[in-house]
């Protein structure tokens, strides 16, 4: 009885770790991804993302009416190539990370610097996927403000 005990013992913990593994291993993806709009690296920032990636943000038209824009993937990282490395600077905080098999959420409030300069702030939603054992982000959604940020 007592080895049955240690045995489930070190089973809990060799699931927990690897559930930690997975949470991190997602996180990595995302840090990457702003590693690489940081450095103006367009290579990287697609080896970060689906094939088939979804780029949203909610926010306001100019006649106030709140919408959903939806932005070209190749748009998005073409964007970010002609950058100047170091211009774009997106702090974000991991305030929630699940992982259910090769499926990952996670929602980083996030505030947006340009040349050292606030822009704004909001909440990023991704959905990520695990394709051959490596996550892949497939969809983020945003929102963007200049008020309320922390």
């Amino acid at each position: 009885m007592r080895y049955f005990f240690i045995v489930l013992t070190v089973w809990g913990y060799g699931m927990t770790a690897a559930a930690q593994s997975a949470e991190d291993s997602v996180k990595t993806v995302i840090n990457n991804m702003f590693t690489a709009m940081k450095n103006a690296d367009g290579a990287g920032l697609k080896n970060c993302f689906s094939d088939s990636i979804v780029f949203q943000t909610i926010a306001r038209n100019k006649e106030g009416a709140m919408v959903v824009r939806t932005e070209s993937p190749a748009g998005f990282i073409d964007q970010i190539s002609k950058a100047t490395p170091g211009s774009l600077d997106e702090r974000i905080s991991f305030e929630t990370v699940k992982v259910d098999g090769p499926l990952a959420i996670a929602w980083t409030p996030y505030s947006f610097y340009y040349n050292g300069q606030f822009l704004h702030c909001g909440v990023n939603s991704f959905q990520l996927v695990r394709f051959n054992g490596v996550w892949k982000i497939q969809y983020i959604i945003d929102t963007r403000r200049k008020q309320g940020c922390l």
